[in-house]
Parts: structure tokens; C-alpha cells; sequence
């Protein structure tokens, strides 16, 4: 058995979203590793945005991330894969927290997403850019 596989997924575009989860499983399958998937949300407790949220809306997107991670992986793994799934929410800056627990977890690749770049993305770098250039693990980029 080899490292656990992390599949980081935006829960924004269910499409992409089953293609990079169906390439993760398989990549971990091939292994017999453990596989991991995470979501990371924005902080909702940042001093300048906390003001607009109610007090509970973060532990209340934290279960609908949770919840939705699980439904997803039933969905495109089945419901006997899904239950050997790690579903992770993670909250911050996207490609730091990605970088965070797949350090935590010791996995040995992260499979992401990566979507045409907007003129931004050259400027600031993707959070795929930013996952690849400080990995300690490989990266694998589904597209």
C-alpha cells in the first residue's frame, strides 16, 4: 500500500468535478491507496467579511461541503467506494490548505482540477499553478 492520493475539488462545476474525482480513483486504485478528497472554503471569519455572515454560516457550510463532497464521491465511485473515502472541508486560502493537508494526511500525489486561465490566473498564478510550484508530492493535473 503506497501514500494516500488527495483529490482537491471546487464543488463549483459538477461536470469537472466527476472527471478529476473518476482520474483520482483510478490513480489511487492502481496504487491500493487510501483515497482522500477536500473542499476549501473561503473563511467566513475574516474581520473584514465576518460582518456579512451570521455567526453559524461557517459550521453551516462546513456539513453542506461535507455533505455534498460525500454525495459526489457516491455518486461517481459508488456507494461501497464511498464509504472508504476521506471527506475533508478545510478552510482558507485554497492552494495553502491543499498544500496543508496533503502534508498532514502524508499523501504522495494530489490530483486537481485545472480550468482555462483567465488573464488574472497569468498575473496572480491558479491555485493549480500554486499547488504544483510548492508540492512537496507530485501533482496531477486533470483538464
Amino acid at each position: 500500500m503506497s501514500k494516500p492520493v488527495l483529490c482537491a475539488l471546487e464543488l463549483s462545476d459538477q461536470a469537472s468535478d466527476e472527471k478529476v474525482l473518476a482520474q483520482a480513483a483510478r490513480l489511487a486504485e492502481l496504487d491500493g491507496a487510501q483515497l482522500d478528497v477536500v473542499n476549501v472554503l473561503p473563511d467566513f471569519g475574516e474581520s473584514w467579511v465576518s460582518g456579512f455572515f451570521e455567526d453559524h454560516h461557517h459550521e453551516k457550510a462546513v456539513k453542506d461541503a461535507t455533505l455534498r463532497l460525500s454525495e459526489l464521491s457516491a455518486k461517481v465511485l459508488g456507494e461501497e467506494r464511498n464509504a472508504t473515502v476521506r471527506h475533508l472541508v478545510a478552510t482558507g486560502t485554497a492552494y495553502q490548505e491543499i498544500l496543508k493537508v496533503a502534508e498532514t494526511a502524508g499523501s504522495g500525489l494530489i490530483v486537481i482540477g485545472a480550468h482555462k486561465p483567465d488573464l488574472k490566473d497569468y498575473l496572480l498564478g491558479p491555485n493549480a499553478a500554486r499547488v504544483i510550484r510548492h508540492s512537496d508530492c507530485s501533482v496531477f493535473v486533470v483538464r
